[in-house]
């Protein structure tokens, strides 16, 4: 029962044999949860920044065809 066990072992793929499996491997290693927290923060701020943004500008109901009324919106932001 005992070689059984080792003679069905042999046949999983190891990091060693198989080069995918070092990768996935390296790569669950070096993960680090808090960097990409930190990352998806930091996009949902953007993403609430330009909601708001958006939503300012429907507010106000600024003419988009004046190239005045632009320039003086982009001197504001």
């Amino acid at each position: 029962c005992g070689s059984f066990v080792s003679s069905c072992f042999s046949f999983i793929p190891t990091a060693s044999t198989n080069p995918k499996a070092a990768l996935k491997s390296k790569i669950v290693a070096e993960f680090r949860p808090q960097s990409l927290i930190d990352e998806l923060l930091l996009y949902k701020r953007s993403e609430d920044q330009i909601e708001l943004k958006e939503k300012q500008l429907s507010t106000m109901r600024v003419d988009v065809c004046s190239t005045e009324t632009l320039k003086c919106l982009k001197g504001k932001a």
